[in-house]
């Protein structure tokens, strides 16, 4: 499988405020790029922080491109995949809605109440882990369902977690004309961070997308 990275992130590396608030780090021709992702990808992949914080839909917002997935024999949109340790996601966030399929990616620890209340609304349940999502694993298991290139879009946490299982082929990052600050801000990878074999990418692209830089990498 196919794991891209993609993100926006102030000029101080920051992928929201301190208080998570969702902030508007791109503009237009980062839109349109970022849509474009979506329409190539089999799945869109985000953490549980994420959904909780902005209640995204995850889904594409252009008829065409929903109509070109299904000319190329494709479902009109991505699949939706959230990890989500403990089922934490509420039964009416929008990543739950009928707009697309969902799978949430809990481990061995979450409470059964919640699996129960998932699939009543209609998400797939994936088990991978004992205590958290075991990535390597989730992985091979959306292999299975047909997913061959998957898009991750955040947030910092799950981005970590997904270098430090050596799991990323390229990263995209797009650098908005904007500082945010705050030391407890969530940045680009979180967690408990590298002390040692730092990952390090291939810088294959720099553009400028209206007033910030698209950097894109592959990884070594």
């Amino acid at each position: 499988m196919h794991v891209a990275v993609n993100a926006a992130m102030s000029v101080d590396g920051k992928l929201a405020s301190r208080e998570r608030e969702q902030l508007s780090i791109s503009g237009p021709e980062d839109f349109d790029r970022v849509e474009a992702l979506r329409a190539d990808c089999d799945a869109i992949m985000v953490g549980v922080g994420t959904v909780l914080a902005d209640d995204p839909s995850l889904t594409l917002d252009d008829d065409s491109a929903s109509a070109n997935r299904e000319e190329r024999g494709q479902q009109p949109q991505p699949i939706r995949v959230v990890a989500d340790s403990r089922a934490r996601i509420p039964p009416d966030a929008n990543v739950l809605d009928e707009g697309a399929d969902t799978v949430v990616l809990v481990s061995e620890a979450v409470p059964t109440e919640h699996v129960t209340s998932l699939s009543s609304v209609g998400a797939t349940i994936i088990e991978a882990g004992t205590s958290r999502v075991d990535l390597e694993s989730a992985i091979r298991e959306l292999a299975d369902l047909g997913v061959e290139n998957l898009l991750v879009e955040g947030g910092g946490e799950l981005i970590f977690s997904l270098f430090e299982a050596d799991l990323v082929d390229e990263l995209s990052v797009y650098i908005g004309s904007l500082l945010i600050g705050g030391r407890d801000a969530p940045t680009l990878a979180d967690g408990s961070g590298f002390t040692s074999d730092y990952p390090e990418f291939e810088l294959v692209s720099v553009r400028r997308l209206g007033d910030g830089v698209l950097l894109e990498y592959e990884t070594d």
